[in-house]
């Protein structure tokens, strides 16, 4: 099954943009689909790859950290080819 996911890291700490940027770096080094704007990160792929993916990245930046936030929105259904139509 194929998911769309929506992350927002907030590192709430001076450093902020260095976590931020080197998370979004091990995204796009990653084997999966990877879209950035200026609010959030998508990541695109199949369900029972993405996911072991994103929990072991996910701890990995939360362990450089001392205190962050991480929003994640999961669909199901890959919207990489998303446009719209009006």
């Amino acid at each position: 099954m194929n998911i769309s996911i929506d992350l927002t890291l907030s590192p709430l700490q001076d450093d902020y943009e260095k976590h931020v940027i080197d998370f979004i770096k091990v995204l796009r080094d990653s084997e999966f689909t990877v879209l950035e704007n200026p609010l959030s990160t998508q990541i695109f792929g199949d369900f029972d790859r993405l996911m072991p993916f994103l929990n072991q990245k996910i701890k990995e930046s939360f362990q450089k950290q001392d205190i962050c936030v991480l929003t994640m929105k999961v669909v199901k259904t890959d919207r990489s080819d998303y446009e719209p139509h009006f």
